[in-house]
């Protein structure tokens, strides 16, 4: 699909909302933006905006209603706003459509990750803006400071109760006496220990009926104790001791992040700190398990909370299946998958946002679950948040967010789409042992037909799309040496738009006479298989095959397209109706470009 013709839609929809409001008077001190571009995706919204901070300043990215996601620099007064927008055009750095946008447009903020900028104030025009002619020879380079050390956070010992001289067994009558001192919480955490035993299943109310006392009767019989129904101060220590073998080996100890402003119970014998990318504090694994744990901590409010919500499931630490919940002030997330298991809590008080993402290898859920318990009773909010200017800029990269790995499909080939209901066709290697599939990352679908002989499948989207441009598949066959191009994210989306590549037709058959293929003199990368082949007319001929991975190594400008004939046949097998032309008129470049990135789809294969 166009991602850059839904930009252009969506930026001529919002200039048509800013003309219609235009006869409201505009002073030169109105906090305004320039809008850059604009999205229908979140996922592909946040891929650009990661991508134009590496070239402009103040980089920001917001909700803008409809399902539509934009990007914008700023915030600015209207006159400066202009110079920006007026410099950034002419170098080239933003398209030449973008515009003054106002703040009352923009919704959630979701780029940078955490920032809440809006009714923030206005910043000053940036240093790389040129308002002379010629630009000013730049400065030499002033040397750059030393970083300072970052102080680890402050490890704390989990106080220890000193040891007092081992009790003589009680009597039952001296063990309800020595019961009735306990708390409710300790009252509670006997029967969650009974239960975690395997003697208790009511419910933890610290209220000790029958149901506890029978439990308390079978564990001491299964324990060698004289079974009374009541448990003495020995025999209490004996079952929580038992209970709490299980965290042995793990250093829970409390952790004081002054600058996070989080103290916390950390398995310090698995984890340890290793660097601030805010909203984040990294706790790397340092022991033999290979847990990770990250510290939440920024200042913000429920529209930042929100944003946080939806960016945490982008990342790869953060799995698809697994319950989530999102509230008011509060949000957790469960994911996991065959190796790991990752749990997010998070909270919103007096504009703060603070929690914590523990990452645990999946089958050892029950030290997991019993890690999470402590770290969650424990967490106290200290005063602060994390600076938003700390940590390294050293390691940036268009797929990590605040050195957090963005979730990245294991395969990505190129499609089309075949009928107006949105059903695509692509390259049978796309579709093969995936947990899940998606046209241009957002829409999942499922496989209706598919031939790994001929190297086809057929998707269809589980929500409805609507294409731009539906395959007419030509019926037409082309002349030898005629040209073709084929159209396809040669590089597995890191660009978010198709791409067209042209050569010429070689051969109407395969190497080994095969009918159902055509030879091309075409140099494809191997993102553009599946994608379209188009004859001069902008018809359909084929469909771009992956080189193959064995037999002898064939020259780079070699490949192969499937006969557009064996397509159809399959996608009438399947109830599809497709499209067929016999025009032989040319089509022009520009109509050829618009029509091939509009049916031309991203497919991408998931674990």
């Amino acid at each position: 699909m166009m991602r850059s013709l839904f930009a252009v839609l969506a930026m001529l929809f919002t200039v048509s909302l800013i003309t219609a409001g235009a006869a409201q008077a505009q002073s030169a001190d109105d906090v305004v933006w320039v809008q850059i571009e604009a999205q229908p995706s979140l996922a592909a919204a946040t891929d650009r905006a990661r991508a134009y901070t590496t070239l402009l300043e103040d980089v920001n990215g917001f909700s803008l209603g409809g399902g539509w996601y934009g990007i914008a620099v700023g915030p600015y007064r209207r006159a400066d706003a202009e110079l920006v927008l007026q410099s950034y055009v002419r170098d080239g750095l933003v398209p030449r459509d973008s515009f003054i946008q106002l703040s009352s447009r923009l919704r959630q903020q979701f780029w940078p990750v955490g920032a809440n900028v809006l009714n923030q104030g206005v910043i000053a025009v940036p240093d790389t803006v040129d308002t002379t002619e010629p630009a000013p020879e730049a400065p030499a380079e002033a040397p750059l400071a030393e970083a300072p050390t970052e102080e680890a956070p402050q490890i704390t010992e989990v106080p220890e109760v000193p040891a007092l001289p081992e009790p003589a067994d009680e009597s039952p009558q001296e063990a309800r006496l020595s019961e009735r001192l306990l708390t409710a919480d300790e009252r509670k955490e006997l029967q969650i220990a009974l239960q975690w035993a395997g003697f208790y299943a009511a419910a933890i109310d610290g209220s000790y009926g029958r149901g506890t006392r029978n439990s308390m009767a079978a564990w001491q019989e299964a324990n060698g104790f004289e079974v009374t129904g009541i448990l003495t101060t020995l025999q209490r220590a004996a079952l929580l001791k038992q209970y709490n073998a299980v965290l042995d080996g793990l250093g829970l100890q409390v952790v004081r992040d002054e600058k996070a402003g989080i103290e916390m119970v950390m398995p310090t014998a698995e984890v340890s700190f290793a660097e601030y990318e805010p909203p984040f504090a990294h706790y790397n694994s340092s022991g033999d398990i290979g847990a990770r744990l990250l510290l939440i901590s920024q200042a913000g409010d429920q529209d930042t909370l929100f944003g946080l919500y939806d960016i945490m499931q982008t990342l790869e630490i953060v799995p698809l299946d697994g319950p989530r919940e999102r509230k008011n002030t509060s949000f957790e997330l469960i994911g996991e998958n065959g190796r790991i298991i990752s749990q997010t809590q998070v909270s919103l008080i007096d504009g703060q946002i603070k929690g914590f993402t523990l990452i645990w290898p999946a089958g050892d859920e029950e030290r997991r679950r019993r890690v999470i318990a402590e770290m969650s009773k424990s967490l106290v909010r200290l005063p602060g948040v994390l600076d938003p200017a700390a940590g390294s800029a050293e390691e940036q990269a268009i797929d990590l967010v605040a050195g957090l790995q963005i979730r990245q499909p294991k395969i990505s080939r190129s499609g089309f789409f075949i009928d107006g209901a949105g059903s695509v066709a692509t390259a049978s290697e796309a579709v093969q042992s995936c947990g899940r599939l998606t046209i241009d990352d957002d829409t999942e679908a499922d496989v209706v037909a598919d031939d790994a002989a001929n190297g086809v499948a057929i998707l269809k989207p589980r929500s409805a799309l609507a294409p731009l441009a539906v395959a007419a598949f030509g019926t037409v066959t082309p002349r030898l040496q005629s040209e073709v191009s084929v159209a396809g994210y040669s590089y597995e989306g890191v660009l978010n738009a198709a791409t067209l590549t042209f050569g010429k037709l070689s051969d109407v058959r395969g190497l080994q006479g095969e009918e159902n293929l055509s030879r091309l003199e075409l140099t494809a990368q191997p993102g553009d298989a599946g994608g379209p082949v188009f004859d001069i007319s902008g018809n359909v001929v084929g469909m771009l095959l992956p080189k193959p991975s064995d037999g002898p190594q064939l020259p780079k400008d070699v490949s192969f397209a499937l006969d557009q004939t064996v397509i159809a046949e399959m996608a009438g097998t399947a109830g599809l109706n497709v499209t067929a032309t016999d025009n032989t008129n040319r089509i022009a470049p520009r109509d050829l470009t618009i029509a091939a990135q509009g049916m031309t789809v991203l497919v991408s294969c998931w674990e």
